[in-house]
């Protein structure tokens, strides 16, 4: 993906919250506004009154000298075709897998429609040699609860899916455990992604006039 870029030269990145309703991605967008200091201006928020987001919530987080636009989408099924419109131009994503075991065919449906979706842009062009254009990470989250999923499965769905590079995270957003170490390794991984390809393009480049 290529990122935006402000008027004084700074470069803009787009980064979604992905995963079922009620997993925790507002929750943890919420803990980044409010505790980590990473946040310029409002958290967006656009909810039905029982708190469930309706069709995104948003805000602006800055990591070093880089601004990330950073969304979460509406996660019941129902919300189909605005978490694909939310989805729209993502330089990285955070995946919040919801650990109660009660969850996991949701879990399992949120990361099926993610690769029909994006597919192309998540998984590895040759099987884990190359990175992926659009990294992401997982947040195994609710790792408070007293009846989880064992990491050990989620990897193995991350395997089945032919992602078995996929960092994750053991996290609890009410609290914020592991939240910000995993929305600055997402972020870093974007930026990191995105120099990348402007260096490939310029051996290209030269390549091609020598």
């Amino acid at each position: 993906m290529c990122p935006s870029r402000r008027a004084d030269g700074t470069l803009v990145f787009k980064l979604v919250f992905w995963g079922p309703s009620m997993g925790g991605k507002t929750t943890a967008l919420s803990w980044v506004y409010e505790k980590e200091g990473l946040a310029s201006g409002k958290l967006q928020s656009i909810a039905d009154p029982t708190g469930r987001t309706l069709f995104f919530d948003r805000l602006v987080a800055k990591v070093s000298n880089v601004v990330f636009q950073v969304y979460t989408v509406a996660g019941q099924r129902r919300h189909k075709f605005q978490r694909k419109t939310v989805l729209k131009g993502t330089d990285a994503l955070v995946f919040f897998w919801d650990s109660d075991v009660a969850q996991w065919n949701e879990n399992i449906y949120s990361l099926k429609e993610l690769l029909q979706f994006y597919g192309s842009k998540v998984l590895s062009p040759d099987g884990g040699k190359t990175p992926p254009e659009v990294p992401m990470v997982v947040c195994a989250n609710k790792r408070d609860l007293p009846q989880i999923t064992p990491i050990e499965k989620v990897r193995e769905v991350l395997g089945a899916a032919k992602m078995p590079h996929t960092v994750v995270f053991e996290t609890v957003a009410i609290t914020g455990t592991n939240v910000k170490r995993a929305f600055v390794y997402a972020a870093r991984e974007c930026v990191l992604r995105h120099y990348q390809r402007l260096r490939a393009e310029a051996e290209g480049s030269s390549a091609g006039t020598a």
